[in-house]
């Protein structure tokens, strides 16, 4: 009795997506996003267009910066070299270095995402929108969501955050020269604080807290001794090790 080929042929199992397509879930997560997210990230880098109208640039750099780049610090950085003639490698230099802090970022979140098709490519896509805010929500979120829809959700969370951030830097290209220094830095503080808190919310045990406390104590030291814009790197590693050490001790159960 023969077998055909076909039905030898292993069948893959269908795709784990929750009842709904990749569209849905993309939706979904663009919903999220402008529940909250998307809004506390793009008001924080309003302050960016202002940077990037003083330093002489048109509007439509400003709003590229954010899709280009989109790291707040980096932007900052970016705009404040250019104003001040720092050559182009050295401007190449540091904005590369001052976005090493988002490979840890990248390194923990891109396997969740992952699916049984996802393609490298896509990965590499995707490297590109991890932010802080996209990062912290995402990790916290992503959980909930069937393997397989993880990569739609993700790329509509961070299209809603980075498309809302490109209109408020647009914005802020033409209101920042007409709100006092004090709020316009304001601003940029709240991202950071929006992080901290998204941390502290999300913080479940002994070691979370650990990392945390860590972090706030240790980050004055790393900026002081740590090369310049590796210091969140260092301290993330030198942080986050002595973290898990002593929660890993501190453990219940754990050996004496």
């Amino acid at each position: 009795m023969t077998v055909s080929a076909e039905s030898s042929q292993a069948v893959e199992p269908p795709l784990q997506m929750g009842g709904l397509t990749r569209f849905e879930w993309f939706v979904e997560g663009v919903r999220q996003a402008v529940t909250g997210p998307a809004w506390i990230v793009a008001v924080a880098l309003t302050g960016v267009g202002g940077l990037a109208r003083e330093a002489g640039f048109p509007f439509g750099a400003a709003v590229a910066s954010t899709l280009l780049i989109w790291a707040g610090p980096a932007q900052v950085l970016f705009f404040g070299a250019v104003a001040a003639k720092v050559a182009p490698a050295a401007i190449a230099f540091s904005l590369s270095s001052s976005s090493i802090r988002l490979l840890p970022m990248c390194l923990s979140l891109l396997p969740l995402l992952r699916g049984r098709r996802t393609r490298l490519t896509t990965l590499v896509a995707a490297s590109h929108f991890v932010a802080v805010t996209v990062w912290t929500e995402n990790m916290r979120r992503i959980h909930d969501v069937p393997r397989d829809a993880r990569m739609a959700f993700f790329f509509g969370f961070a299209h809603a955050c980075i498309l809302a951030t490109a209109g408020f830097t647009g914005l802020g290209y033409w209101l920042m020269g007409d709100l006092p220094t004090p709020l316009g830095a304001g601003l940029l503080f709240l991202s950071p604080i929006y992080f901290i808190t998204a941390l502290a919310r999300n913080a479940r045990e002994t070691m979370d807290w650990l990392a945390i406390g860590l972090g706030l104590a240790l980050a004055p030291l790393m900026q002081a001794l740590a090369p310049r814009g590796f210091d969140l790197l260092f301290l993330g590693l030198v942080g986050g090790t002595l973290a898990w050490l002593v929660g890993r001790r501190l453990r219940p159960g754990a050996a004496a």
